[in-house]
Parts: C-alpha cells; structure tokens; sequence
C-alpha cells in the first residue's frame, strides 16, 4: 500500500475506516438516521465558527461548488469569477452552464488576490449578483485571503461563494467573521475521510436571493434548495450514502478533538518549504504559501512523471503533478489533514532527495 502525500485524497485514519463499516440501515425512513445527519451537519457549523446551515451533499466536493452555481445563477446574471488559479478560473464554467455571464477578475497566478487592486476594481463596476473565490487552489497551492476579500465584496452588495475544499481545517475558515455566503468543503482533503462528499454552508442572504429568483433551479441533484425543511419531513431529496457520512463523522470528531490541528499544519508547512529551498529547488509561487499543499518547480533535465514514478515505485510515496497550464511543470506534496504530521514529511524528503539525486538533479 501506498503512503499517500498528495494534496487529497489524503490518508484515512482507522478509526473513520471501522465508521464506514457499522451496520447500514436505511437513510430514507430511520429517523435516527436524520438525527444523526442534522447533528454532523451542526457540528461542521461549529467547526467553521458559524451559525449558518450546513448540508452534506452526496457527491465529491466539486458537486458543491457547481450546486453553489447553479442554486444561485439565473439567465443573464453578472457573476465575478476572482482568478488566479486554475480552480479559480474553472468557476467561469459553471455560471455559463446555468445562463449566467462570467466576468474574470484575472490577475498573477503566483501571488495572492491583492485586495487593494480588487477594492479600485470594484469601485468602477461592482454589478454583480455574487462572486466566486477559490481559498487554496491546489493545482498551485495559493492561498486568497477569504478574511479580507469577502467582507469587501459584501461592502458592495455581493453575495459570496467560497472554495475551501483544498484549505478547510488546514487553514483557519471563519465563515462568519468573514461574512462569506456559500462555503464549499469536500471530504477528501483536510478533512481525511474517503472521497464522495461533499458540504457547504449557506447564509440567510443566499436563502433570500435562491427565494427570490425569477425562473427555477435548472438542476435537481446540484440543487441547494430541495433540501428545504427536509429535517421536519423527515425526507432526504435522495437517498444518503450512509456509511459515508458515518465515516465523516468520525473524521469530524477527530478535527474537534485537535487542538493543535492549525498549528501543526503552518508548523509542516513552513519546514517543507524551508528544506526544499534549502535543497536549491524553487518554489512555483513568490507568495501567498498555503498549509495544505506545497509546490515546487520540476528541476531542470528531468521531468515531473520520472519523479512521480521513482518515489511511487522505489519508495511506495504517492505526490502529484498538476494540470491544465502547470501540467508536467510543478510537483505537489500534500501536507493536509492526517498527512500533516513529522514523520510522514521526513519520510518524504528523504525520498524525495533519494530520487532527484538517482535522476541526476543536483542538491545543496
């Protein structure tokens, strides 16, 4: 088996692994089952410090940013797509999937949003129904400032809709001091439970502006709406992939349990970048380093497949490359989640160094 460092799926603790396996019932008709699922639904609201609504949707966490889209664009909505990333510019899809006309807000891929520049952006067209951000765009691992820039799209009459599938409880996720609107996580990064969920929380102002729209949700699957009152019913939309969000369950009580769970992720990353700096390789962005994932340059005279292979067939570590306009130029370590502990990592650079010295790439 595998050591899986990429930047999710991430290692699965055991104990969210036995979840899994408990008996399965029928989430369609056991009331406890709907107790159990609004109480981990309350519990991630708490974990991202908000009195918002959470829902757990059966899917992987890209389900959640396209229902995000779809519940709230109508035809000819203005929506602003912040881009500077690859999962950034990607969000430009799903609003002209459901009519809506994307405006990119395109800047530096390796430096973060500068809110500065978005505020002399905004002051000349601020006409938007709601704003997309990606918090960590793991394809290059930065990191945006969801903590400044959404409160001033707010300032401006924009709803928000937070990425945080790649950053949640890497990265500090305060969903209401940051007054963002949609928050989007999956169950695959940070969070260390087995792909096929995924979450978000959704704000009184979204409610209001899904309530209001003039034509319907062009979607029932990606459809945030069809949950309404589903816990006094006592019906789900579909069926809900128990043994899953048991699973998540068990992941989320491990997060409540650390404390440390923020410190330990900046305290990983900075030294990974640290040794490979120290090594001589480069860094793929001058600023803006996320917690959950570090990328670095392929090293010139080799290539980012014949390292993946090496340290994937002579040292059982899995990385990633990357894709789209950084496919085959970058290497990604993932330091999420249960990947983000010391010997792990130190297992990882030493076969990292291992490798690009077997590939002839000379190290510091």
């Amino acid at each position: 088996m595998y050591k899986m460092m990429t930047p999710g799926p991430t290692q699965v603790k055991e104990n969210v692994r036995l979840a899994r396996a408990g008996e399965c019932g029928n989430p369609d008709i056991d009331e406890s089952f709907f107790d159990f699922y609004k109480e981990t639904c309350e519990l991630i609201s708490r974990l991202l410090h908000t009195g918002n609504e959470t829902l757990i949707l059966g899917g992987e966490g890209i389900l959640g940013l396209e229902a995000a889209c779809a519940s709230l664009t109508e035809p000819g909505d203005r929506v602003l797509v912040l881009d500077n990333g690859i999962f950034g510019e990607g969000f430009a899809d799903f609003v002209s999937l459901y009519g809506g006309v994307p405006k990119k807000y395109t800047v530096d891929g390796k430096n973060p949003i500068d809110a500065g520049d978005l505020q002399e952006f905004l002051e000349k067209d601020h006409g938007f129904k709601y704003a997309t951000l990606v918090h960590c765009d793991t394809p290059s691992g930065i990191l945006n400032d969801i903590a400044v820039l959404c409160p001033l799209l707010k300032k401006y009459g924009i709803l928000t809709v937070v990425d945080a599938v790649s950053s949640m409880f890497g990265e500090e996720v305060h969903v209401d001091g940051s007054q963002i609107d949609i928050v989007c996580g999956g169950s695959q990064k940070a969070v260390s439970a087995p792909p096929g969920l995924a979450f978000v929380t959704v704000s009184a102002d979204a409610k209001k502006a899904m309530a209001g729209r003039k034509t319907p949700i062009a979607s029932f699957y990606a459809n945030l709406q069809v949950f309404e009152g589903y816990y006094e019913a006592k019906w789900f939309p579909y069926t809900m992939p128990i043994s899953d969000i048991y699973g998540l369950r068990a992941a989320l009580d491990n997060i409540a349990a650390d404390t440390d769970m923020l410190a330990r992720h900046a305290k990983i990353a900075a030294e990974c970048r640290k040794s490979l700096t120290e090594a001589g390789l480069k860094l793929h962005l001058q600023s803006g380093f996320s917690n959950t994932v570090t990328v670095f340059d392929v090293p010139p005279g080799t290539a980012a497949q014949e390292i993946l292979d090496v340290m994937r067939t002579e040292h059982n570590i899995l990385l990633a490359g990357s894709f789209g306009s950084l496919s085959g130029k970058v290497i990604r370590i993932g330091h999420m989640g249960a990947n983000a502990n010391e010997k792990d990592m130190a297992d990882t650079m030493e076969a990292l160094w291992m490798t690009l010295k077997k590939l002839g790439v000379e190290l510091r």
